[in-house]
């Protein structure tokens, strides 16, 4: 019997209708500055689509675009007002930079309460420790709610997530443990790596190989959540050998339209929480 598929489109905008609820039944005015340096094609288009997001639901955008000849000193400024300004609840500043530009060293000038990607050491730091403050980076948070929305059993469940990076598999490593699941994290050293996929009763695939996971690695009635985004040939795919899988696995997210507007939903998330928390500070 075919996998059911979880639908990414419809769960994210249940999100933004909920966020948009929030922000018109209460007097906060939420805002999102978006800093975008240089032309990269993709991240121009990114930019636009997340701040066409905020103005659907309510939260006021900031847009910065300082060029791709920007100097450290004056992006470093530009972060520093953000910080201070008062209107500005989340600050995203849209990766990669241009070559020559140091993301973490700007990352880390992020104000961690206004940092809604949860790309910076003291929010990274706050999700290990488990601490409800944690600022969550968006696909993981993303991730979490399509598994609440698909009503998988995590508690006690066995957990592989395939990719270790710090946007994605490092943070998902973290959300799962809190959600009581054992977990274990797999990446290009992995000794056996389609044995250890079949122990799975939840497979995230999140390391940017199209095609990777195959039938053979997934257990029969596995939920499998693809993470993958990779521009190939035959259009968008995502890590998994998705019509194969499919037969097997008893849900399954696709590409597109699985964990994509999940990412863009729970910035609208974190911003709004952002800005409720300085309310109330």
């Amino acid at each position: 019997m075919p996998a059911r598929v979880i639908d990414g489109k419809a769960v994210a905008e249940r999100v933004r209708q909920r966020v948009a609820d929030e922000v018109a039944s209460t007097r906060l005015q939420p805002g999102l500055a978006t800093i975008l340096v240089g032309e990269d094609p993709a991240s121009t288009i990114y930019v636009r689509m997340k701040r066409e997001d905020s103005a659907q639901v309510g939260i006021e955008s900031f847009h910065h675009e300082p060029g791709g000849d920007v100097s450290v000193d004056a992006l470093a400024g530009l972060i520093r007002d953000l910080n201070a300004d008062e209107r500005v609840h989340g600050i995203l500043l849209q990766l990669p930079l241009p070559e020559g530009l140091d993301q973490d060293e700007f990352i880390s000038l992020i104000d961690p309460a206004k940092d809604v990607d949860g790309l910076t050491s003291a929010n990274a730091g706050l999700l290990m420790q488990d601490r409800e403050e944690a600022m969550v980076p968006c696909t993981p948070a993303g991730v979490m709610e399509l598994l609440a929305e698909a009503d998988v059993e995590l508690e006690g469940a066995r957990a592989v997530v395939l990719g270790r990076s710090i946007l994605v598999g490092k943070p998902l490593l973290q959300l799962l443990l809190a959600a009581n699941a054992t977990v274990t994290q797999c990446h290009s050293r992995t000794r056996d790596l389609p044995a250890v996929c079949r122990e799975a009763d939840v497979l995230i695939a999140a390391v940017g190989s199209p095609g990777l996971v195959t039938a053979d690695m997934v257990r029969e009635g596995a939920v499998v959540i693809d993470v993958g985004t990779n521009r190939t040939d035959d259009g968008l795919v995502g890590d998994v050998d998705y019509s194969a899988v499919a037969e097997k696995a008893g849900a399954i997210t696709p590409v597109p339209g699985g964990v994509g507007p999940m990412t863009r939903a729970m910035l609208l998330v974190n911003t709004l929480r952002a800005a409720k928390r300085a309310a109330a500070a």
